[in-house]
């Protein structure tokens, strides 16, 4: 190789041209964090009803590092993220200064136990929230199949006039709705809509005529329903081994 000047002359160039790169390189890598590039603005680019304009500022004093061309917006998305209200982030640069965040919050459906928010979307999510909202009981991975049926109910009972205070599923998938100022609704495991149906149906001429309490209704029969009124100082039991429940 060494008496071939071609191939020399060629593995010089090459070496010439690396090195312009690594110098190039270097120089913009210099430039770009220099304090003539500063990241003047971020601006929440959407209206926000639940996170603060103060935990916004907070987080940026806290959060946001370096200019607008070294900013790491992973990071950056990761750290908005973490507010208690906020469910998803998008964000961009905005030449020459400014940095524009767009951010989802979560829309509270329901109380979770004691401990958690559910929302529209059946997620379970930790924030604070002292607004009225109906209570979710049930197995952990059960939030977004409890929500889904919610939504069944209330537009479904809204017929009569009723909401859901509280829906719960136990393990087995059996159903009870306790309805705003009562009564709780038992609606086992199988043909829940169409119990809550025959319900809905029948409310106007029984139960909405009624001038009583009543705290229990059991829609698993096949053909009615029984009800409990607490204020009845006895009241009828069911026969032994009746049929028509799951």
């Amino acid at each position: 190789m060494w008496d071939r000047p071609d191939i020399l002359n060629r593995l010089a160039d090459s070496l010439i041209a690396v090195a312009a790169l690594l110098v190039l390189f270097g120089a913009l890598h210099f430039v770009l964090r220099l304090p003539v590039f500063p990241l003047r603005e971020v601006r929440v680019t959407n209206a926000v009803a639940l996170v603060s304009r103060e935990q916004v500022e907070a987080l940026i004093r806290r959060e946001i590092r370096g200019n607008f061309f070294t900013l790491d917006l992973a990071a950056t998305r990761l750290a908005f993220a973490q507010l208690a209200w906020v469910r998803n982030v998008s964000m961009r640069r905005r030449w020459p200064d400014r940095l524009e965040v767009t951010l989802e919050e979560h829309v509270p459906l329901a109380r979770w136990g004691n401990l958690a928010l559910v929302n529209n979307h059946g997620e379970v999510f930790n924030a604070a929230y002292d607004g009225d909202l109906p209570l979710f009981v049930g197995p952990p991975e059960a939030a977004k199949e409890i929500a889904m049926q919610y939504e069944f109910f209330r537009r479904t009972l809204a017929a009569i006039g009723k909401a859901p205070a509280q829906v719960q599923v136990t393990p087995r998938r059996a159903w009870r709705v306790r309805l705003e100022g009562g009564p709780t609704l038992e609606l086992g495991r199988e043909q829940v809509e169409a119990r809550l149906a025959r319900f809905v149906a029948a409310y106007g001429r029984t139960l909405g005529r009624l001038d009583r309490r009543i705290d229990f209704v059991d829609l698993r029969y096949a053909n009615g329903f029984a009800v409990r009124i607490p204020e009845l100082r006895f009241e009828k039991t069911a026969p032994k081994g009746r049929k028509g429940r799951a």
